[in-house]
């Protein structure tokens, strides 16, 4: 017997069709933008006769989108949306959808549940509210997490060492290094309040209001924002909104999280 076997290595099991897959996957979610063919063969050290067929059964299986124009392929949505049958993702809906639709109804708003992935936040669910129109982005919408404000709802209620790891996710696709002194600071406020009420970054005439939801560890595992539509005839109720939307937070929490809800009891 070699002296490998006898110290009880795991044995060696070749799959390179695979792994090139895997290869090509991995490289194109931590890439900044689209690859050409050249480009993910230079960024794996392949050949670009070795990843084309891989390139072509990926595209085919929907993993990945190719654009016509620039011929260059990035991820699809398809691997985010297999994450979402998984069963800890299934919990999350099932807790939070039927409170998100009460919330529409109550603050007339429209509620989105958002989840971090590799940096970004994702828009997983939502529940249009309104009686004449309603704003609600689009699945699947996202941006850096230091750049948004569930994003950041969700790094404030992080412990250290998994902040850090989703900010350096965040500064390996940003385009600037990001101010890590300020964002502390803005991490901090937001801990203090216990949610975020701010002005969107992205829209005119929205008010984002977001509070955590807290999983079993005592982590945020995700958050639920409203994108609150400020109109000019009628008062804006950002405080009593974000005061519904912190019950409703606490409600999916204690769903999801048996023991907080038992140290709330005994509280």
């Amino acid at each position: 017997m070699s002296d490998t076997a006898s110290a009880g290595a795991r044995p060696s099991y070749s799959a390179p069709a695979l792994t090139k897959g895997l290869e090509v996957l991995e490289l194109l979610a931590t890439a900044a933008e689209a690859l050409t063919m050249k480009e993910i063969a230079d960024g794996l050290g392949r050949s670009k006769g070795e990843i084309f067929r891989m390139l072509v059964a990926l595209q085919e299986r929907g993993y990945i989108e190719r654009d016509p124009a620039s011929d260059a392929y990035s991820l699809s949505d398809k691997l985010f949306r297999l994450g979402l049958h998984t069963p800890a993702q299934q919990d999350l809906m099932s807790a939070a959808m039927p409170e998100l639709a009460a919330l529409a109804l109550a603050t007339g708003q429209s509620p989105h549940l958002v989840v971090i992935h590799h940096g970004r936040t994702v828009v997983t669910a939502a529940v249009p509210g309104g009686e004449d129109m309603s704003f609600t982005l689009n699945l699947g919408y996202g941006r850096l997490a230091t750049d948004s404000t569930s994003g950041q709802v969700m790094l404030a209620f992080s412990p250290p060492t998994r902040a850090a790891l989703i900010v350096d996710e965040c500064e390996a696709q940003a385009r600037a290094p990001i101010d890590r002194a300020l964002l502390g600071r803005q991490l901090d406020a937001i801990r203090d309040r216990g949610y975020e009420l701010r002005e969107s970054r992205d829209f005119v005439g929205i008010t984002d209001i977001c509070c955590p939801i807290i999983g079993m560890n005592g982590s945020a595992i995700a958050a639920v924002i409203i994108s609150y539509v400020n109109r000019h005839n009628r008062e804006s109720r950002h405080v009593q909104t974000a005061m519904a939307l912190q019950q409703s937070c606490m409600i999916i929490s204690a769903k999801l999280s048996p023991l907080l809800t038992e140290e709330r009891r005994g509280s």
